[in-house]
Formats: structure tokens, sequence, C-alpha cells
């Protein structure tokens, strides 16, 4: 039997992380997460900290949202407002339950520049992004390209993917071997507001 005291084990002076380092700059915490979710938590752990390089704000729907319910008329409008009548009333309209189909998996962010106007989506709207859809081509996303955050058409054909802009005078985003690409989230709906 060896009798030697053995120099393994234990808290060792110096040894740990140190307080308020590496990507996040302030403490951190252990969790246990089910393997299953490893790489969405990833994922969002990785926009977060590209959030924190830029100047991009990501909100979460409120927990205690109120139900923003609204008349919605049958009738079609072209000049003119719809008839007060009741028989032309359809029903309330919950915009929450309209524009938020995945509550856990949704997000807003406010668009800025002019990349995508061909899309309709302007300087200053309001994008609904939801997590849980899968990015098809064709659809319009939210991704992180080498920590940058960007709205843009993705497109995939043959294995080679693009991040199509929807205006002229800005150029598409070819992803690249080596390029850094975390597709955050499909877009579902833009709210634009007029006045």
């Amino acid at each position: 039997m060896n009798t030697e005291a053995q120099n393994h084990g234990g808290a060792r002076a110096g040894a740990g992380r140190k307080k308020n380092s590496g990507k996040f700059k302030e403490n951190t915490k252990v969790m246990r997460v089910p393997a299953s979710l490893v790489d969405t938590v990833k994922s969002t752990l990785e926009v977060y900290k590209s959030q924190l390089k830029s100047d991009v704000v990501v909100s979460l729907p409120a927990d205690n949202a109120a139900d923003i319910t609204t008349p919605i008329f049958t009738s079609r409008v072209q000049a003119g407002f719809p008839s007060p009548a009741d028989d032309h009333l359809e029903g309330r309209l919950d915009l929450n339950k309209y524009l938020i189909h995945h509550r856990e998996a949704t997000f807003f962010v406010r668009a800025q520049g002019e990349s995508m106007l061909g899309a309709g989506i302007h300087p200053g709207d309001i994008l609904v992004v939801d997590k849980s859809l899968i990015a098809k081509s064709g659809k319009i996303v939210i991704a992180v390209v080498d920590g940058e955050f960007t709205v843009k058409r993705l497109h995939k054909y043959k294995g080679n993917i693009t991040l199509k802009a929807e205006n002229p005078e800005f150029d598409d985003i070819v992803i690249s071997e080596g390029s850094e690409l975390i597709i955050w989230g499909v877009v579902t709906s833009v709210i634009h507001q007029y006045a």
C-alpha cells in the first residue's frame, strides 16, 4: 500500500476560473441542460454574445401580456371605412394570438438599415421572429454571420448558402468556408408604422 500523500483532488490555490473572466465578462454559473437542448442553448448564448457587441436589442413577449382585442370586419375596404353594422363584424382579433404562435420561441427585433426594403422591412420596423421554425430556403431569417447580426432572405442551392438582400444597393452575403453562420430564427411578421 502506498502511504505517500496524494497531490490531486480537492481545492488548489489559484485553480478554477477567475471572476469576471471569459467571453461574458461577468460571473458564470454551472447548470445542467437536457442533452437535446444543448445546441439550442449554445446558439442562444452565441447570439447573446453577438448582441453584446452590437446595438441590436432583442425583446421577448411579456409573460403577463393582456389580451389586445379589436374588432375585425368581414367587409373589404377599398376607399372608405367599414360599415359599423354588426352584420359585418367577424369577431375580435387578439394580436398576441395572431402574431405569436410559439410563445417560448418568439422574440422581437427592431430592424436597422435599408437592405430589406424590397421585402417591406424598413428601419425601425419590429420583426416578430420564431426560433422554432425551420429556416428553409426563401424564408427571411435573423442570422449571425461572424458575430454580426443581419436580417436577410435565406437562399440554399447545391450546398451553397447565401443571405440575400432585398435592395439592389446592398450586396448579398455569401457564406464561405470558414465563415461562422448561426440562423437564430425565421421572421414571421413585420410591424410597420405608417404614421
